[in-house]
């Protein structure tokens, strides 16, 4: 119900939207794009050019989700913020890391001939998402979208380091066999 109202504020080109955007949302953009940045200035950074985004592109663009929209600018601002900031430092940042772990699984973005072969793509590891554990499930999510550490993720979970980085290469193992029966690999 917030969310839409939000959106009707956007589309009346109330700047109030913006406010309780922040309200809702702030802290989590902001951890999301802190957990990618590593401090804070950089986190308010990219709320506030994520609130410039989506003051600029709503209208015309009506999401379905309005929390997974904001989130989705705030993350993908976030990592081309930490690509600008590290392009002499490859291979130095936890970000980096993360995303060399699942390099393997995907296909480079020039081999993607096409944004279906793209939509496939993600809708496959979505399916596949949706055949784990919550569990596993949270771990795969929170490591590879919220770029979170091994010691964070064993902390909140209650699991040694050991465990958490076992049991991510087993569902990263998994993830892999579905992609090749799917013909995505």
């Amino acid at each position: 119900m917030k969310d839409k109202r939000i959106l009707l504020m956007l589309n009346n080109r109330d700047e109030q939207a913006l406010t309780e955007t922040v309200d809702s949302y702030g802290a989590l953009c902001r951890s999301v794009a802190r957990s990618i940045l590593g401090n804070e200035e950089d986190a308010e950074e990219c709320l506030n050019d994520a609130l410039l985004q989506i003051w600029n592109t709503i209208p015309p663009k009506q999401p379905d989700n309005f929390c997974a929209y904001l989130m989705k600018i705030v993350r993908n601002g976030a990592l081309d913020r930490f690509k600008s900031q590290n392009r002499t430092k490859r291979g130095k940042g936890q970000q980096t890391a993360t995303l060399d772990e699942l390099a393997e699984l995907l296909p480079a973005a020039d081999n993607v001939a096409s944004e279906v072969e793209q939509r496939e793509l993600l809708a496959a590891i979505t399916h596949f998402l949706q055949t784990l554990s919550k569990k596993h499930r949270d771990l795969f999510i929170r490591r590879y979208w919220g770029f979170e550490s091994f010691s964070a993720l064993a902390e909140e979970f209650g699991m040694s380091e050991n465990n958490v980085q076992v049991t991510l290469s087993h569902i990263r193992k998994k993830l892999h066999t579905y992609l090749r029966k799917e013909g995505l690999l």
